[in-house]
């Protein structure tokens, strides 16, 4: 009797969906786990804002408190505020002022545009490369990346029979 009242107190509490960092996460996955869909959090981030915000990491993430949400939500946005190591964040020195950020989501994507925009304005390698189409990091270009240069053909063509034998 009294473990079927823990369970329906568990169940009333349960939530499918819980909103971190304007990302919807699944209720049913551990918190640990959960955290990794959204844009700019690693495994290794992960890891690190769950042992800062005081939660197992195992935990389901339907079953956290609006208290602990916050939390995980104000380390997300500010982790320098809880003495992350600069090696954990994905913005260091940054262009505009050499600070060291850790952007999620939106702002990930609002930053790699500014970046890609910022290189072809400056005509840097990089730039022309992204601006072509072609692969920016090195990677050779004979035999890969063929959608990208438009259609070219390939090896010889081979003779058409039909016009040879009715000549």
């Amino acid at each position: 009797m009294a473990e079927q009242k823990t369970q329906e107190k568990k169940e009333d509490n349960f939530r499918y969906f819980v909103r971190i960092v304007n990302t919807d996460l699944d209720g049913n996955k551990n918190i640990g786990n959960a955290l990794k869909k959204i844009k700019g959090v690693s495994f290794m981030f992960s890891n690190m804002v769950c042992n800062l915000a005081g939660i197992d990491k195992m935990a389901k993430t339907g079953y956290l408190s609006d208290e602990q949400v916050k939390k995980l939500d104000e380390v997300l946005n500010n982790p320098s505020k809880f003495n992350v190591p600069s090696w954990m964040l994905n913005r260091r020195k940054n262009y505009e002022d050499g600070k060291d950020y850790h952007v999620t989501a939106g702002d990930l994507s609002f930053a790699e545009e500014n970046d890609v925009k910022r290189m072809k304005k400056i005509r840097s390698y990089r730039g022309v490369r992204h601006g072509i189409g072609l692969p920016v990091r090195g990677q050779r270009t004979k035999s890969n990346f063929r959608r990208n240069k438009g259609k070219v053909s390939l090896g010889v063509a081979k003779k058409d029979t039909t016009k040879a034998e009715k000549v």
